[in-house]
């Protein structure tokens, strides 16, 4: 089956003002906003390389008095297509239908009141606008703003700031007056108690062009709408479409009968296609971004691509050569991702960015067939030269010790304070991609340099076992000064499990799964780090912490206790990973119970705010694709293009199956016997 913005709904989400709720976003590819705490607001408002900041516009009064203010509840649906949000005042049923306008730099909300017919109900929206075009790119985590001032033009609200580099028009598809930037209108309810209005918000450049967009939407706000959900149809289906001009891959249909597996999968699948852009002021075409709709808009971070790695090879692998190409020409060492309206560098060094590189590599050239970009010149040296440089770039990080030292908190998991300098996980990543690098050389012709990589690679991984806090499951951080320090995070867990499992001994992978079940699984979600752990004090960021988990930790651990022989505990957690899903596109993070209540029967979605600082989505959900692939269904694909598939989904259903799996020029389906 593939699924339509109607199917990918969210389940009605119930909130009241300032709770813990991340009020979710919106795009048309081009840019992206985000609902607000009540039924018209609107934030985020931003169409690269215009920008609106966070500013919070078009907050709702109703005759006269704040909506909010009431104390009501909020009920929020969530489609890809827009957001439905609905509440009561003073008598009033009032339901709004927010979308992103198709191919413009615009938002439109229809709001329907329902009440005693006959009723004059005076409606008002306070208006901001923080309009604004940067001369550079956006290199900090909020988009730029600038202040505006506002002056009424035929009854609409414009806003510019004194750069005059950005125009911002709001106005209502009925008459209407301005009063101190308070946009109002009087709506009579008719004999069947129901009246409605729009109103429509349009960043661009000039007024003249803010003023052609918004005539258009202003014209006709529900074919908006309308238009709205069947460009999402249309890019939801593209996706499974090999034939489809949408992406420059497809993904396999899934068929099967269990709900949690099917939603997990179109889960993942969504929340990449959700970061598309297709935006023509981005100098690097078309681009997936990381966070929406609030921070880091315009960037590209390499560590979460690489999270949905497998999903971007399969899907749209035109764009992910070109980014890793843009990357390797702008050294992986010297930032952890792009800005896409200069194409320049974005930050400081992540330390994942070696392991990260290597498997979009191996990813690409596996998925795609296309074995002759392994030898095209990027730079001074072909791409297979710089997989060995990755895979070696670890040796000019080690101190008096045979581990690399991955360096400080920034360059690794920021909220951790104790996650830092010799840490499991890299190391073993690097025995990895010193095996990958093996790979490479072999295809080459180079066996002894394949033979000396392959004698490293089980050396150092001795070394990472000396890491190993016996009987417990978890792992040192070794300091420069040679001491260790007790960690458990799920990070070691994760890459150690799905990295170099068959290094570790049989008591190590039952200590780890033991670990994992008792101090990170939570009936819904997991936690990042055990709150038995020292530094569970550190920070309340819930997305590496003691209250939470980042959306990719989840499927990077099942596809760990795939590979360490217990794919049964991911079995059983399925059902209950599944109730996460109910909230839209995976979070930046989510918390776990004990912090927070679920929201929709799963874990809820953090906050934005400080201190949490989460963004409603994160890109990184494409590695629960993975986890249905290449655990749930057992793929692995070799870099020479061999199939091979161990199915663990007759539990789940033992009539599920894959079609149309694309690898290289052959396509294949699986089922819970193997491969078609």
């Amino acid at each position: 089956m593939i699924p339509r913005s109607a199917d990918l709904a969210s389940d009605v989400l119930v909130h009241t003002y300032d709770d813990m709720f991340n009020p979710p976003g919106l795009t048309n590819f081009l840019g992206t906003a985000q609902v607000d705490h009540d039924v018209v607001a609107i934030r985020s408002v931003n169409f690269p390389p215009y920008s609106h900041g966070d500013t919070i516009t078009g907050q709702l009064y109703v005759d006269g008095r704040l909506a909010r203010s009431y104390g009501g509840t909020v009920e929020v649906v969530w489609r890809p297509d827009c957001v439905i949000r609905s509440t009561t005042v003073d008598g009033l049923d009032l339901r709004t239908t927010t979308a992103c306008a198709p191919g413009r730099p615009a938002v439109v909300v229809q709001l329907e009141v329902s009440g005693a017919p006959g009723r004059s109900v005076h409606l008002s929206l306070a208006l901001d606008s923080t309009a604004t075009r940067s001369g550079s790119g956006w290199l900090k985590p909020e988009p730029p703003s600038e202040v505006n001032t506002l002056s009424v033009v035929d009854n609409r609200v414009v806003g510019t700031g004194e750069s005059g580099s950005a125009v911002c028009i709001q106005g209502l598809d009925v008459p209407s007056t301005v009063d101190r930037a308070m946009l109002e209108a009087t709506v009579v309810l008719d004999e069947a108690g129901r009246g409605r209005l729009s109103y429509v918000h349009v960043l661009a450049g000039t007024l003249e062009e803010a003023t052609e967009h918004f005539d258009v939407c202003v014209a006709d706000v529900p074919a908006v709408i309308s238009v709205a959900e069947s460009m999402w149809d249309v890019a939801i289906a593209d996706a499974f479409d090999p034939s489809s001009d949408g992406f420059s891959g497809s993904l396999p249909v899934l068929e099967t009968s269990n709900e949690a597996l099917r939603k997990l999968y179109w889960w993942g699948v969504l929340g990449v296609i959700w970061f598309r852009r297709d935006n023509p002021a981005s100098v690097l075409g078309r681009t997936y971004d990381t966070l929406m709709p609030r921070y880091w808009q315009t960037t590209t971070f390499i560590w979460d691509y690489s999270l949905s790695s497998l999903t971007h090879a399969l899907l749209d692998p035109e764009p992910m050569r070109k980014h890793i190409e843009h990357w390797i020409e702008l050294d992986t060492h010297k930032h952890f991702g792009t800005e896409w309206l200069t194409g320049g560098p974005v930050g400081y060094w992540y330390s994942v960015n070696d392991f990260a590189m290597t498997r979009l590599v191996r990813d690409y050239v596996r998925f795609t067939g296309d074995e002759a970009f392994l030898d095209v010149s990027v730079g001074p040296k072909p791409v297979t030269e710089h997989v060995h440089d990755w895979a070696t770039a670890w040796r000019g990080l080690r101190g008096e010790h045979a581990l690399a030292d991955y360096g400080g908190i920034d360059n690794l998991l920021e909220c951790v304070s104790s996650y830092v300098h010799e840490v499991a996980s890299f190391n073993a990543a690097n025995v990895w991609c010193l095996r990958v690098a093996a790979e490479l050389a072999d295809r080459s012709g180079d066996a002894d340099r394949a033979a000396l990589l392959r004698k490293e690679a089980s050396e150092q991984a001795g070394h990472v076992n000396e890491l190993y806090v016996e009987g417990k499951g978890f792992w040192h951080a070794r300091q420069p000064d040679g001491s260790l320090v007790p960690v458990r995070h799920c990070y070691d867990f994760n890459i150690i499990g799905t990295t170099i499992p068959d290094d570790l001994s049989e008591s190590q992978c039952a200590e780890m799964v033991s670990f994992f079940q008792r101090e990170l699984q939570t009936p819904t979600w997991m936690r990042a780090l055990s709150p038995y752990d020292a530094d569970a004090a550190f920070s309340v960021r819930p997305d590496h912490q003691w209250n939470g988990a980042y959306p990719a930790w989840p499927a990077d651990a099942g596809r760990a206790l795939f590979a360490l022989g217990r794919g049964d505990v991911l079995l059983d957690w399925l059902p209950g990973l599944a109730k996460s899903a109910n909230q839209g596109p995976c979070g930046q993070a989510h918390f776990v119970e004990e912090a927070q209540p679920a929201m929709a029967g799963g874990a809820r979605k953090s906050p934005p705010q400080f201190p949490y600082l989460i963004d409603w989505s994160c890109s990184s959900s494409g590695a629960w694709v993975s986890l249905a692939l290449e655990g749930v269904f057992g793929i692995e694909v070799a870099l020479d293009g061999t199939v091979t598939a161990n199915p663990q989904v007759t539990a789940l259903d033992p009539n599920a199956r894959l079609t149309g799996l694309r690898v290289g020029s052959q396509t294949y389906d699986v089922t819970a016997d193997g491969l078609v």
